[in-house]
Protein backbone atom coordinates (compact mmCIF):
# COMPACT_ATOMS: atom_id res chain seq x y z
CA UNK A 1 0.00 0.00 0.00
CA UNK A 2 2.71 2.29 -0.29
CA UNK A 3 2.05 3.43 -3.46
CA UNK A 4 -0.97 5.31 -2.36
CA UNK A 5 0.21 5.87 1.49
CA UNK A 6 0.37 9.79 0.89
CA UNK A 7 -3.45 9.95 0.86
CA UNK A 8 -4.09 8.08 3.76
CA UNK A 9 -2.05 10.83 5.61
CA UNK A 10 -4.90 12.58 7.09
CA UNK A 11 -6.14 9.31 8.79
CA UNK A 12 -2.75 7.71 9.95
CA UNK A 13 -4.57 4.37 9.02
CA UNK A 14 -6.83 3.43 5.89
CA UNK A 15 -10.03 4.66 5.13
CA UNK A 16 -11.16 6.44 7.66
CA UNK A 17 -12.77 8.90 5.54
CA UNK A 18 -13.95 8.36 1.87
CA UNK A 19 -11.45 10.02 -0.08
CA UNK A 20 -8.67 7.56 0.59
CA UNK A 21 -10.74 5.16 -1.39
CA UNK A 22 -11.25 7.91 -4.22
CA UNK A 23 -7.56 7.88 -4.37
CA UNK A 24 -6.44 4.49 -4.26
CA UNK A 25 -9.07 3.16 -6.53
CA UNK A 26 -7.30 3.65 -9.84
CA UNK A 27 -4.51 2.01 -8.41
CA UNK A 28 -6.57 -1.06 -8.24
CA UNK A 29 -8.74 -1.74 -10.91
CA UNK A 30 -9.51 -0.05 -14.54
CA UNK A 31 -12.44 2.60 -14.02
CA UNK A 32 -15.28 1.39 -16.00
CA UNK A 33 -17.40 3.36 -13.82
CA UNK A 34 -18.78 6.85 -14.65
CA UNK A 35 -16.92 8.41 -11.50
CA UNK A 36 -15.38 8.15 -8.46
CA UNK A 37 -18.42 8.89 -6.74
CA UNK A 38 -20.53 5.69 -7.65
CA UNK A 39 -17.29 3.58 -7.28
CA UNK A 40 -17.75 4.83 -3.52
CA UNK A 41 -21.63 4.22 -3.64
CA UNK A 42 -21.01 0.97 -5.07
CA UNK A 43 -18.67 0.19 -1.56
CA UNK A 44 -21.73 1.68 0.12
CA UNK A 45 -24.50 -0.36 -1.01
CA UNK A 46 -23.23 -3.74 -1.82
CA UNK A 47 -20.67 -4.02 1.06
CA UNK A 48 -19.35 -7.54 1.90
CA UNK A 49 -20.67 -8.83 -1.85
CA UNK A 50 -18.89 -11.81 -2.72
CA UNK A 51 -19.45 -11.08 -6.47
CA UNK A 52 -18.18 -7.58 -5.86
CA UNK A 53 -15.18 -8.91 -3.91
CA UNK A 54 -14.11 -11.39 -6.81
CA UNK A 55 -14.44 -8.63 -9.39
CA UNK A 56 -12.30 -6.65 -7.53
CA UNK A 57 -9.49 -8.80 -6.95
CA UNK A 58 -9.62 -10.01 -10.41
CA UNK A 59 -9.37 -6.44 -12.26
CA UNK A 60 -7.05 -5.54 -9.66
CA UNK A 61 -4.12 -6.79 -11.76
CA UNK A 62 -5.16 -5.51 -15.34
CA UNK A 63 -3.08 -2.71 -14.05
CA UNK A 64 0.01 -2.39 -15.17
CA UNK A 65 1.53 -2.39 -11.66
CA UNK A 66 -0.08 -5.30 -10.16
CA UNK A 67 -0.20 -6.24 -6.26
CA UNK A 68 -0.11 -9.56 -4.49
CA UNK A 69 -3.64 -11.12 -3.75
CA UNK A 70 -3.27 -11.31 -0.29
CA UNK A 71 -2.58 -7.55 -0.35
CA UNK A 72 -5.60 -6.76 -2.76
CA UNK A 73 -7.93 -8.83 -0.28
CA UNK A 74 -6.72 -6.88 2.88
CA UNK A 75 -7.47 -3.51 0.74
CA UNK A 76 -10.91 -4.87 0.05
CA UNK A 77 -11.45 -6.01 3.45
CA UNK A 78 -10.38 -2.38 5.14
CA UNK A 79 -13.22 -0.89 2.54
CA UNK A 80 -15.60 -3.62 3.61
CA UNK A 81 -15.72 -2.40 7.02
CA UNK A 82 -15.26 1.17 6.52
CA UNK A 83 -18.95 0.51 4.45
CA UNK A 84 -20.14 -0.56 7.34
CA UNK A 85 -20.15 3.11 9.16
CA UNK A 86 -18.25 5.57 7.44
CA UNK A 87 -18.49 9.22 7.13
CA UNK A 88 -16.97 12.00 5.02
CA UNK A 89 -14.62 14.12 6.78
CA UNK A 90 -16.64 17.09 7.24
CA UNK A 91 -19.56 14.78 9.09
CA UNK A 92 -16.74 13.35 10.99
CA UNK A 93 -15.52 16.57 12.15
CA UNK A 94 -19.18 17.47 12.83
CA UNK A 95 -19.42 14.45 15.23
CA UNK A 96 -15.65 15.28 16.66
CA UNK A 97 -16.41 18.64 17.59
CA UNK A 98 -20.15 18.24 18.94
CA UNK A 99 -18.51 15.21 21.32
CA UNK A 100 -15.67 17.72 22.57
CA UNK A 101 -18.61 20.87 23.37
CA UNK A 102 -20.98 18.09 24.66
CA UNK A 103 -18.58 16.44 27.11
CA UNK A 104 -17.14 20.88 28.24
CA UNK A 105 -20.79 21.45 28.88
CA UNK A 106 -21.33 18.46 30.94
CA UNK A 107 -18.29 18.60 33.15
CA UNK A 108 -18.22 22.54 33.65
CA UNK A 109 -22.53 23.45 33.07
CA UNK A 110 -23.25 20.06 34.88
CA UNK A 111 -26.64 21.37 36.07
CA UNK A 112 -27.39 23.10 33.04
CA UNK A 113 -26.49 20.51 30.70
CA UNK A 114 -28.43 17.88 32.56
CA UNK A 115 -32.09 20.33 32.65
CA UNK A 116 -31.47 20.52 28.91
CA UNK A 117 -31.18 17.03 28.30
CA UNK A 118 -34.01 15.61 30.61
CA UNK A 119 -36.11 18.16 28.89
CA UNK A 120 -35.37 16.97 25.60
CA UNK A 121 -36.30 13.58 26.90
CA UNK A 122 -40.16 14.95 27.91
CA UNK A 123 -42.61 11.97 27.12
CA UNK A 124 -39.49 8.88 27.05
CA UNK A 125 -40.58 7.41 30.52
CA UNK A 126 -37.46 5.15 30.38
CA UNK A 127 -34.87 7.97 29.17
CA UNK A 128 -35.83 10.48 32.01
CA UNK A 129 -35.89 7.84 34.64
CA UNK A 130 -32.05 6.46 33.40
CA UNK A 131 -31.08 10.51 33.36
CA UNK A 132 -32.28 10.99 36.87
CA UNK A 133 -30.39 8.35 38.41
CA UNK A 134 -27.53 9.55 36.63
CA UNK A 135 -27.97 13.23 38.20
CA UNK A 136 -28.51 11.27 41.56
CA UNK A 137 -24.77 9.97 40.77
CA UNK A 138 -23.76 13.12 39.69
CA UNK A 139 -24.62 14.57 43.31
CA UNK A 140 -27.21 16.94 41.10
CA UNK A 141 -31.04 17.05 43.13
CA UNK A 142 -33.81 16.86 41.73
CA UNK A 143 -36.68 18.73 42.64
CA UNK A 144 -40.51 18.00 42.32
CA UNK A 145 -42.60 20.04 40.34
CA UNK A 146 -43.85 23.22 41.82
CA UNK A 147 -46.71 25.96 40.43
CA UNK A 148 -44.81 28.46 42.14
CA UNK A 149 -41.41 27.67 40.68
CA UNK A 150 -41.89 25.36 37.61
CA UNK A 151 -41.78 26.25 33.85
CA UNK A 152 -43.03 23.99 31.50
CA UNK A 153 -39.43 22.11 31.22
CA UNK A 154 -36.98 21.41 33.60
CA UNK A 155 -34.38 24.17 34.50
CA UNK A 156 -31.96 24.75 36.67
CA UNK A 157 -32.76 26.03 40.65
CA UNK A 158 -29.58 26.71 41.84
CA UNK A 159 -27.38 23.69 42.47
CA UNK A 160 -30.48 21.16 42.12
CA UNK A 161 -33.03 20.92 38.54
CA UNK A 162 -36.59 22.00 39.03
CA UNK A 163 -39.19 19.42 37.62
CA UNK A 164 -41.12 21.07 34.30
CA UNK A 165 -44.72 20.82 34.47
CA UNK A 166 -44.84 19.30 30.86
CA UNK A 167 -43.83 16.43 31.91
CA UNK A 168 -47.24 15.96 34.37
CA UNK A 169 -49.79 14.48 32.29
CA UNK A 170 -53.13 16.39 31.20
CA UNK A 171 -51.19 19.11 31.43
CA UNK A 172 -50.85 21.19 28.33
CA UNK A 173 -48.61 24.09 27.52
CA UNK A 174 -51.72 26.95 27.27
CA UNK A 175 -52.27 25.56 30.91
CA UNK A 176 -48.50 26.45 32.06
CA UNK A 177 -48.25 29.54 30.41
CA UNK A 178 -51.87 30.49 32.12
CA UNK A 179 -50.17 29.44 35.51
CA UNK A 180 -47.03 31.41 35.05
CA UNK A 181 -48.49 34.99 33.44
CA UNK A 182 -50.19 34.47 36.72
CA UNK A 183 -47.62 33.77 39.25
CA UNK A 184 -45.85 37.00 37.37
CA UNK A 185 -48.91 39.00 39.07
CA UNK A 186 -49.06 37.56 42.41
CA UNK A 187 -45.68 36.23 42.80
CA UNK A 188 -46.20 33.36 45.01
CA UNK A 189 -49.51 31.60 44.86
CA UNK A 190 -50.05 30.78 49.19
CA UNK A 191 -53.61 28.93 48.75
CA UNK A 192 -55.89 26.86 46.20
CA UNK A 193 -58.18 29.24 46.40
CA UNK A 194 -55.84 32.10 45.59
CA UNK A 195 -54.96 30.09 42.51
CA UNK A 196 -57.99 29.53 41.01
CA UNK A 197 -59.10 33.26 41.66
CA UNK A 198 -55.78 34.18 39.72
CA UNK A 199 -54.81 31.42 36.71
CA UNK A 200 -57.80 32.18 33.93
CA UNK A 201 -59.90 29.22 34.19
CA UNK A 202 -60.74 28.88 30.61
CA UNK A 203 -57.10 27.96 30.24
CA UNK A 204 -57.36 24.86 32.91
CA UNK A 205 -59.75 22.44 34.40
CA UNK A 206 -60.55 20.07 37.22
CA UNK A 207 -58.79 17.44 35.90
CA UNK A 208 -55.72 19.81 35.11
CA UNK A 209 -55.70 20.89 38.53
CA UNK A 210 -56.37 17.48 40.30
CA UNK A 211 -53.27 15.99 38.65
CA UNK A 212 -51.05 19.43 39.45
CA UNK A 213 -51.90 18.02 43.34
CA UNK A 214 -51.72 14.23 42.56
CA UNK A 215 -48.10 15.14 41.16
CA UNK A 216 -47.26 16.96 44.13
CA UNK A 217 -47.25 20.58 42.38
CA UNK A 218 -49.18 22.34 44.66
CA UNK A 219 -47.00 20.77 47.78
CA UNK A 220 -45.89 24.58 48.66
CA UNK A 221 -49.66 25.54 48.85
CA UNK A 222 -51.65 25.60 52.40
CA UNK A 223 -53.06 21.99 53.10
CA UNK A 224 -51.99 18.70 52.64
CA UNK A 225 -52.81 17.00 49.16
CA UNK A 226 -55.99 14.93 50.09
CA UNK A 227 -57.45 18.42 51.86
CA UNK A 228 -56.90 20.50 48.19
CA UNK A 229 -58.17 17.34 46.31
CA UNK A 230 -61.41 17.29 48.45
CA UNK A 231 -61.36 21.18 47.83
CA UNK A 232 -61.14 21.27 44.14
CA UNK A 233 -64.71 22.15 43.28
CA UNK A 234 -65.34 24.41 45.73
CA UNK A 235 -62.14 26.56 44.71
CA UNK A 236 -62.79 26.36 41.29
CA UNK A 237 -66.56 27.64 42.06
CA UNK A 238 -65.15 30.20 44.02
CA UNK A 239 -62.52 31.58 41.35
CA UNK A 240 -64.85 31.29 38.55
CA UNK A 241 -67.15 33.61 40.59
CA UNK A 242 -64.54 36.38 41.07
CA UNK A 243 -63.46 36.05 37.93
CA UNK A 244 -66.56 37.00 36.36
CA UNK A 245 -66.89 40.07 38.95
CA UNK A 246 -63.30 41.04 37.89
CA UNK A 247 -64.50 40.53 33.96
CA UNK A 248 -67.76 42.44 34.58
CA UNK A 249 -66.66 45.63 36.82
CA UNK A 250 -68.80 44.18 39.73
CA UNK A 251 -67.35 44.09 43.12
CA UNK A 252 -68.87 44.08 46.97
CA UNK A 253 -68.93 46.99 49.13
CA UNK A 254 -65.72 47.19 49.69
CA UNK A 255 -64.67 44.97 46.67
CA UNK A 256 -61.74 47.79 45.66
CA UNK A 257 -59.89 46.74 49.01
CA UNK A 258 -60.49 43.06 48.50
CA UNK A 259 -59.19 43.58 45.11
CA UNK A 260 -56.16 45.41 45.97
CA UNK A 261 -54.96 42.93 49.09
CA UNK A 262 -54.81 38.93 49.08
CA UNK A 263 -56.95 36.61 48.06
CA UNK A 264 -60.10 35.83 51.48
CA UNK A 265 -58.62 32.59 53.08
CA UNK A 266 -60.83 29.68 52.80
CA UNK A 267 -61.01 26.68 55.00
CA UNK A 268 -59.84 23.28 53.57
CA UNK A 269 -62.11 20.13 54.69
CA UNK A 270 -60.56 18.07 57.45
CA UNK A 271 -59.96 15.19 56.04
CA UNK A 272 -57.42 12.07 56.16
CA UNK A 273 -54.15 12.61 54.51
CA UNK A 274 -52.86 10.61 52.07
CA UNK A 275 -50.29 7.67 53.14
CA UNK A 276 -46.82 7.52 51.48
CA UNK A 277 -47.99 5.26 49.12
CA UNK A 278 -50.73 6.88 47.54
CA UNK A 279 -48.60 9.87 46.71
CA UNK A 280 -46.03 7.98 45.31
CA UNK A 281 -48.87 5.94 43.90
CA UNK A 282 -50.30 9.53 42.35
CA UNK A 283 -46.48 10.61 41.11
CA UNK A 284 -46.20 7.24 39.26
CA UNK A 285 -49.60 7.94 37.43
CA UNK A 286 -48.79 11.53 36.70
CA UNK A 287 -45.30 11.80 35.91
CA UNK A 288 -44.50 8.21 35.34
CA UNK A 289 -42.10 7.77 38.23
CA UNK A 290 -41.26 8.57 42.02
CA UNK A 291 -39.74 11.63 42.64
CA UNK A 292 -40.44 12.53 46.11
CA UNK A 293 -39.20 9.14 47.32
CA UNK A 294 -39.24 5.95 46.20
CA UNK A 295 -41.23 2.80 47.49
CA UNK A 296 -38.39 1.21 48.95
CA UNK A 297 -37.59 3.78 51.31
CA UNK A 298 -38.81 1.84 54.12
CA UNK A 299 -37.14 -0.75 53.51
CA UNK A 300 -33.48 0.11 53.03
CA UNK A 301 -32.53 -1.87 55.83
CA UNK A 302 -33.81 -4.85 54.30
CA UNK A 303 -32.77 -3.94 50.76
CA UNK A 304 -29.29 -4.03 51.95
CA UNK A 305 -29.51 -7.00 53.96
CA UNK A 306 -31.03 -9.42 51.29
CA UNK A 307 -29.99 -7.86 47.86
CA UNK A 308 -26.91 -9.45 46.17
CA UNK A 309 -27.49 -7.15 42.86
CA UNK A 310 -29.62 -4.27 41.34
CA UNK A 311 -30.76 -3.35 38.18
CA UNK A 312 -27.79 -1.68 36.92
CA UNK A 313 -25.62 -4.94 37.91
CA UNK A 314 -26.87 -7.72 35.73
CA UNK A 315 -24.74 -6.40 32.76
CA UNK A 316 -22.13 -9.47 32.42
CA UNK A 317 -22.99 -12.26 34.65
CA UNK A 318 -23.55 -15.62 33.20
CA UNK A 319 -26.20 -17.41 31.90
CA UNK A 320 -28.68 -18.62 35.13
CA UNK A 321 -26.20 -16.80 37.77
CA UNK A 322 -28.40 -16.92 40.44
CA UNK A 323 -29.39 -13.07 41.90
CA UNK A 324 -31.35 -11.55 44.67
CA UNK A 325 -33.04 -8.42 43.53
CA UNK A 326 -35.55 -5.88 45.46
CA UNK A 327 -38.09 -3.55 43.75
CA UNK A 328 -41.26 -2.94 42.89
CA UNK A 329 -43.42 -4.56 39.98
CA UNK A 330 -44.77 -2.86 37.45
CA UNK A 331 -45.94 -3.31 34.02
CA UNK A 332 -46.86 -6.64 34.48
CA UNK A 333 -48.87 -8.75 31.75
CA UNK A 334 -50.29 -11.78 31.98
CA UNK A 335 -50.13 -14.26 29.18
CA UNK A 336 -50.41 -17.80 27.76
CA UNK A 337 -47.92 -20.11 26.23
CA UNK A 338 -48.92 -22.21 23.37
CA UNK A 339 -49.70 -25.17 25.55
CA UNK A 340 -52.62 -22.68 27.17
CA UNK A 341 -50.52 -22.52 30.62
CA UNK A 342 -50.20 -19.18 31.88
CA UNK A 343 -47.13 -17.16 32.22
CA UNK A 344 -46.44 -13.47 33.04
CA UNK A 345 -44.07 -10.56 32.32
CA UNK A 346 -43.18 -7.27 34.11
CA UNK A 347 -40.70 -4.48 35.16
CA UNK A 348 -38.98 -4.87 38.93
CA UNK A 349 -38.02 -1.18 39.62
CA UNK A 350 -35.27 -0.25 42.13
CA UNK A 351 -33.62 2.92 42.73
CA UNK A 352 -31.06 2.27 39.57
CA UNK A 353 -33.43 1.49 36.77
CA UNK A 354 -35.55 -1.40 35.84
CA UNK A 355 -35.12 -5.17 34.56
CA UNK A 356 -37.98 -6.94 32.37
CA UNK A 357 -38.44 -9.88 34.64
CA UNK A 358 -40.82 -12.96 33.85
CA UNK A 359 -42.37 -15.53 35.81
CA UNK A 360 -42.70 -18.97 33.37
CA UNK A 361 -44.92 -21.14 33.54
CA UNK A 362 -43.21 -23.94 35.36
CA UNK A 363 -42.84 -21.36 38.25
CA UNK A 364 -46.31 -19.15 37.49
CA UNK A 365 -48.92 -21.17 39.51
CA UNK A 366 -46.43 -21.31 42.42
CA UNK A 367 -46.44 -17.68 42.79
CA UNK A 368 -49.00 -15.93 40.66
CA UNK A 369 -50.52 -14.36 43.86
CA UNK A 370 -47.56 -12.64 44.51
CA UNK A 371 -47.59 -11.19 40.90
CA UNK A 372 -49.33 -7.65 41.98
CA UNK A 373 -48.68 -4.46 40.11
CA UNK A 374 -46.60 -0.98 42.69
CA UNK A 375 -45.44 -4.05 44.92
CA UNK A 376 -42.23 -3.80 46.87
CA UNK A 377 -40.73 -7.09 46.88
CA UNK A 378 -37.75 -9.31 46.82
CA UNK A 379 -37.19 -11.59 43.49
CA UNK A 380 -35.06 -14.76 43.35
CA UNK A 381 -34.17 -15.61 39.58
CA UNK A 382 -31.85 -16.30 36.84
CA UNK A 383 -30.00 -14.21 34.73
CA UNK A 384 -30.73 -14.46 30.84
CA UNK A 385 -27.95 -12.38 28.97
CA UNK A 386 -29.23 -10.83 25.30
CA UNK A 387 -27.15 -9.82 23.11
CA UNK A 388 -26.64 -6.12 22.69
CA UNK A 389 -29.59 -5.65 25.08
CA UNK A 390 -30.42 -5.46 28.70
CA UNK A 391 -30.29 -8.99 30.43
CA UNK A 392 -33.89 -10.55 31.56
CA UNK A 393 -34.37 -12.03 34.57
CA UNK A 394 -36.30 -15.87 34.82
CA UNK A 395 -37.97 -15.42 38.15
CA UNK A 396 -37.86 -18.41 41.05
CA UNK A 397 -39.67 -16.84 43.59
CA UNK A 398 -40.91 -13.81 45.13
CA UNK A 399 -41.78 -12.85 48.97
CA UNK A 400 -43.37 -9.49 49.43
CA UNK A 401 -40.95 -7.25 51.56
CA UNK A 402 -43.45 -6.88 53.95
CA UNK A 403 -43.34 -10.48 54.94
CA UNK A 404 -39.55 -11.17 54.95
CA UNK A 405 -38.31 -11.53 57.85
CA UNK A 406 -34.35 -11.04 58.20
CA UNK A 407 -32.77 -13.29 61.14
CA UNK A 408 -29.87 -11.69 62.66
CA UNK A 409 -27.34 -13.08 65.37
CA UNK A 410 -28.08 -13.41 69.15
CA UNK A 411 -24.13 -11.94 69.48
CA UNK A 412 -21.43 -10.65 67.43
CA UNK A 413 -17.64 -11.06 68.34
CA UNK A 414 -15.45 -8.97 66.70
CA UNK A 415 -11.94 -9.29 67.37
CA UNK A 416 -9.08 -6.09 68.20
CA UNK A 417 -5.73 -6.56 67.76
CA UNK A 418 -3.67 -4.45 70.35
CA UNK A 419 -0.31 -2.81 69.68
CA UNK A 420 -0.84 -2.98 66.15
CA UNK A 421 -1.64 0.31 64.08
CA UNK A 422 -0.67 2.52 66.98
CA UNK A 423 -2.11 5.71 65.19
CA UNK A 424 -5.61 4.11 65.30
CA UNK A 425 -7.70 5.05 68.24
CA UNK A 426 -9.54 1.48 68.07
CA UNK A 427 -11.78 2.29 70.89
CA UNK A 428 -13.12 5.57 69.59
CA UNK A 429 -14.00 3.52 66.30
CA UNK A 430 -16.09 0.88 68.40
CA UNK A 431 -18.12 3.76 69.92
CA UNK A 432 -18.52 5.89 67.04
CA UNK A 433 -19.51 1.85 65.58
CA UNK A 434 -21.55 1.24 68.21
CA UNK A 435 -23.94 4.31 67.82
CA UNK A 436 -24.58 4.06 64.00
CA UNK A 437 -25.42 0.59 64.21
CA UNK A 438 -27.76 0.49 67.96
CA UNK A 439 -29.57 -2.37 68.30
CA UNK A 440 -30.64 -5.26 71.46
CA UNK A 441 -27.39 -8.03 70.27
CA UNK A 442 -24.85 -8.75 72.37
CA UNK A 443 -21.68 -7.55 71.45
CA UNK A 444 -18.29 -9.61 72.79
CA UNK A 445 -14.83 -8.21 72.16
CA UNK A 446 -11.65 -10.65 71.85
CA UNK A 447 -8.81 -7.87 72.91
CA UNK A 448 -5.46 -9.96 71.65
CA UNK A 449 -1.94 -8.54 71.51
CA UNK A 450 0.85 -10.65 69.19
CA UNK A 451 2.56 -13.86 71.09
CA UNK A 452 1.25 -12.42 74.40
CA UNK A 453 -2.63 -12.42 75.30
CA UNK A 454 -5.97 -13.05 74.00
CA UNK A 455 -8.91 -11.77 76.66
CA UNK A 456 -12.98 -11.86 75.74
CA UNK A 457 -14.95 -8.99 77.01
CA UNK A 458 -18.65 -9.08 76.78
CA UNK A 459 -20.27 -6.21 75.96
CA UNK A 460 -23.24 -5.16 78.14
CA UNK A 461 -24.64 -1.70 76.90
CA UNK A 462 -28.66 -2.02 75.14
CA UNK A 463 -27.76 -1.77 71.68
CA UNK A 464 -30.91 -2.04 69.18
CA UNK A 465 -30.99 -4.07 66.38
CA UNK A 466 -27.89 -4.39 64.11
CA UNK A 467 -29.65 -3.88 60.59
CA UNK A 468 -26.43 -4.76 58.57
CA UNK A 469 -24.43 -7.13 60.75
CA UNK A 470 -22.20 -7.98 57.74
CA UNK A 471 -20.70 -4.03 57.71
CA UNK A 472 -20.60 -4.77 62.14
Amino acid sequence: MTSFLPSLADGYTPFIYPMPIWDAWPWLIIPLCAGVAIVYKSVKSLGPSRTFQIAFWDRAGEKPVAFPEKKVAKIFDLMEQFAGYGFNKSHSAAYAFLAFVTAYLKGHYPVDFMAALLTSETGNTAKIVKYINECREMGIRILPPDVNHSEWSFTPDGEAIRFGMGAIKNLGQAAVEAIGKAREEVGRFTSLHEFCEKVDLASINRRMIESLIKAGAMDSLDGTRSQKWAAVEGAMESGQRAQRDRESGQVGLFGEIIEAGESQAQPLPNVQDWTDKEKLAGEKELLGFWVTGHPLDRYMDKVGELATHDSSSLEGLAKNAEVTLCGVLTGITRKRNKDGKPWCVMQLEDRTGNIESLVFATAYERIAAQVVEDTAVMVRGLVLPEENAMPKVSVQDIVSLDNVRIDMPGVISIRVWIGRDGGVDRAAALEELFKRKPGTTAVRLRLEAPRDFSAPRQIRKNTKRCTARRRC
